[in-house]
Protein backbone atom coordinates (compact mmCIF):
# COMPACT_ATOMS: atom_id res chain seq x y z
CA UNK A 1 0.00 0.00 0.00
CA UNK A 2 1.27 3.43 -0.84
CA UNK A 3 1.82 6.01 1.78
CA UNK A 4 0.37 8.83 -0.41
CA UNK A 5 -2.25 8.43 -2.97
CA UNK A 6 -3.22 10.25 -6.45
CA UNK A 7 -5.72 12.21 -4.45
CA UNK A 8 -3.57 13.34 -1.81
CA UNK A 9 -1.62 14.91 -4.56
CA UNK A 10 -4.21 16.52 -6.42
CA UNK A 11 -4.92 18.14 -2.65
CA UNK A 12 -1.06 18.98 -2.41
CA UNK A 13 1.24 20.09 -4.46
CA UNK A 14 -1.79 20.18 -7.11
CA UNK A 15 -2.74 19.25 -10.10
CA UNK A 16 -1.21 22.35 -11.93
CA UNK A 17 2.65 21.73 -10.13
CA UNK A 18 2.10 17.83 -11.35
CA UNK A 19 1.31 18.58 -14.95
CA UNK A 20 4.24 20.52 -15.45
CA UNK A 21 6.74 18.49 -13.70
CA UNK A 22 5.06 14.80 -14.85
CA UNK A 23 4.15 15.59 -18.99
CA UNK A 24 6.71 13.92 -21.41
CA UNK A 25 9.66 15.70 -22.13
CA UNK A 26 9.29 17.31 -25.99
CA UNK A 27 5.07 16.65 -25.23
CA UNK A 28 2.64 19.75 -24.54
CA UNK A 29 1.45 20.48 -20.82
CA UNK A 30 -0.97 18.09 -19.80
CA UNK A 31 -4.14 20.08 -19.02
CA UNK A 32 -4.70 20.88 -15.59
CA UNK A 33 -8.18 20.46 -15.11
CA UNK A 34 -7.07 17.00 -17.38
CA UNK A 35 -4.25 16.27 -14.59
CA UNK A 36 -6.83 16.94 -11.90
CA UNK A 37 -9.27 14.41 -13.54
CA UNK A 38 -7.01 12.02 -13.99
CA UNK A 39 -5.72 12.34 -10.11
CA UNK A 40 -8.92 12.38 -8.79
CA UNK A 41 -10.43 9.46 -11.20
CA UNK A 42 -13.30 11.54 -12.39
CA UNK A 43 -14.82 11.93 -15.82
CA UNK A 44 -12.20 12.59 -18.27
CA UNK A 45 -14.73 12.36 -21.66
CA UNK A 46 -14.01 16.02 -22.37
CA UNK A 47 -10.63 15.61 -23.91
CA UNK A 48 -9.27 13.80 -26.91
CA UNK A 49 -7.76 10.12 -26.55
CA UNK A 50 -4.40 11.81 -27.38
CA UNK A 51 -4.62 14.13 -24.59
CA UNK A 52 -6.06 11.61 -22.12
CA UNK A 53 -3.08 9.45 -23.14
CA UNK A 54 -0.52 12.27 -22.06
CA UNK A 55 -2.41 12.50 -19.05
CA UNK A 56 -1.90 8.78 -18.04
CA UNK A 57 1.67 9.17 -18.80
CA UNK A 58 1.49 12.05 -16.32
CA UNK A 59 0.06 9.30 -13.85
CA UNK A 60 2.71 6.62 -14.41
CA UNK A 61 5.48 8.66 -13.99
CA UNK A 62 3.85 10.16 -10.57
CA UNK A 63 3.31 6.43 -9.94
CA UNK A 64 7.04 5.91 -10.47
CA UNK A 65 7.95 8.63 -7.85
CA UNK A 66 5.08 7.50 -5.38
CA UNK A 67 6.90 3.54 -5.64
CA UNK A 68 10.45 5.00 -5.55
CA UNK A 69 9.38 7.18 -2.48
CA UNK A 70 7.43 4.26 -0.34
CA UNK A 71 11.03 1.96 -1.03
CA UNK A 72 13.10 4.53 0.28
CA UNK A 73 10.82 4.59 3.21
CA UNK A 74 10.57 1.51 3.49
CA UNK A 75 13.95 0.94 3.94
CA UNK A 76 14.39 3.16 6.50
CA UNK A 77 11.59 1.65 8.13
CA UNK A 78 12.94 -1.57 7.67
CA UNK A 79 16.24 -0.48 9.04
CA UNK A 80 14.85 0.38 12.24
CA UNK A 81 13.27 -3.00 12.65
CA UNK A 82 9.42 -2.28 11.58
CA UNK A 83 7.79 -5.50 10.23
CA UNK A 84 6.47 -4.08 6.74
CA UNK A 85 4.25 -3.63 5.53
CA UNK A 86 3.42 -0.89 7.90
CA UNK A 87 0.04 -0.92 8.68
CA UNK A 88 -1.10 2.59 10.80
CA UNK A 89 -5.21 3.58 11.08
CA UNK A 90 -5.40 6.94 8.39
CA UNK A 91 -5.73 9.04 11.20
CA UNK A 92 -2.95 8.04 13.03
CA UNK A 93 -0.05 10.79 13.59
CA UNK A 94 2.09 8.17 11.97
CA UNK A 95 0.21 7.70 9.21
CA UNK A 96 0.23 11.80 8.72
CA UNK A 97 3.75 11.72 8.89
CA UNK A 98 4.53 9.21 6.11
CA UNK A 99 2.50 10.96 3.94
CA UNK A 100 4.41 13.88 4.17
CA UNK A 101 7.35 12.46 3.83
CA UNK A 102 6.14 10.38 0.45
CA UNK A 103 4.83 13.84 -0.69
CA UNK A 104 7.93 15.33 -0.39
CA UNK A 105 10.12 12.48 -1.71
CA UNK A 106 7.73 11.98 -4.40
CA UNK A 107 7.60 15.70 -5.54
CA UNK A 108 11.32 15.65 -5.23
CA UNK A 109 12.11 12.92 -7.43
CA UNK A 110 9.35 14.36 -10.11
CA UNK A 111 11.04 17.94 -10.19
CA UNK A 112 14.74 16.05 -10.98
CA UNK A 113 15.25 19.01 -13.65
CA UNK A 114 13.79 22.09 -11.98
CA UNK A 115 16.96 24.59 -12.08
CA UNK A 116 16.83 26.72 -9.00
CA UNK A 117 19.23 27.38 -6.23
CA UNK A 118 19.31 24.19 -3.51
CA UNK A 119 19.58 26.43 -0.96
CA UNK A 120 16.85 27.96 -0.69
CA UNK A 121 14.53 25.84 -2.78
CA UNK A 122 11.56 24.48 -0.80
CA UNK A 123 11.01 21.00 -2.61
CA UNK A 124 14.97 20.33 -1.70
CA UNK A 125 14.25 21.94 2.35
CA UNK A 126 11.58 19.29 2.50
CA UNK A 127 13.22 16.33 0.44
CA UNK A 128 16.07 17.13 3.06
CA UNK A 129 14.10 17.03 6.04
CA UNK A 130 12.03 14.20 5.09
CA UNK A 131 15.26 12.08 4.89
CA UNK A 132 16.55 13.42 7.73
CA UNK A 133 13.73 12.40 10.32
CA UNK A 134 13.23 8.66 8.59
CA UNK A 135 17.16 8.25 9.46
CA UNK A 136 16.08 9.61 13.05
CA UNK A 137 12.95 6.90 12.53
CA UNK A 138 15.38 3.95 11.75
CA UNK A 139 17.59 4.87 14.38
CA UNK A 140 15.04 4.69 16.65
CA UNK A 141 15.58 8.47 17.86
CA UNK A 142 11.68 9.40 16.39
CA UNK A 143 8.92 7.13 17.15
CA UNK A 144 5.49 7.36 14.72
CA UNK A 145 2.99 8.37 17.05
CA UNK A 146 0.82 6.48 19.91
CA UNK A 147 0.71 3.96 16.87
CA UNK A 148 4.37 2.90 16.43
CA UNK A 149 4.53 -0.63 16.26
CA UNK A 150 7.80 -0.57 17.94
CA UNK A 151 6.55 1.22 21.34
CA UNK A 152 3.95 -1.71 21.69
CA UNK A 153 2.66 -2.68 24.57
CA UNK A 154 3.80 -6.26 23.68
CA UNK A 155 7.31 -4.89 24.00
CA UNK A 156 7.28 -4.26 27.60
CA UNK A 157 6.54 -0.22 27.12
CA UNK A 158 3.58 1.48 29.56
CA UNK A 159 1.99 4.45 29.27
CA UNK A 160 0.23 3.89 32.77
CA UNK A 161 2.17 6.62 35.06
CA UNK A 162 1.56 6.06 38.83
CA UNK A 163 2.37 7.58 42.00
CA UNK A 164 3.13 6.39 46.08
CA UNK A 165 4.11 8.18 48.69
CA UNK A 166 3.73 7.71 52.54
CA UNK A 167 1.09 8.36 54.39
CA UNK A 168 0.89 11.98 55.82
CA UNK A 169 1.91 12.84 59.16
CA UNK A 170 0.43 15.92 60.04
CA UNK A 171 -3.10 16.80 58.54
CA UNK A 172 -5.39 19.46 59.41
CA UNK A 173 -7.10 18.27 62.31
CA UNK A 174 -3.48 17.79 64.09
CA UNK A 175 -2.45 20.81 62.80
CA UNK A 176 -5.68 22.39 64.51
CA UNK A 177 -3.98 22.13 67.63
CA UNK A 178 -1.27 24.87 67.24
CA UNK A 179 -3.68 27.89 66.29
Amino acid sequence: MPYITPLELAERPGAQELSQVASSDGQPLVDVALMDATLRGTDRSAWTPDQVAGADAALARIQDAVAEAGALIDGHLAQGGYALPLVLSPSSAGKTMLTAWARAISRYLLNANRISTEGQDPVVRDYRDALRLLGQVAQGKLKLGAEDPSTSAGAGSSTDVRFDGAPNVFGRSELRAFR
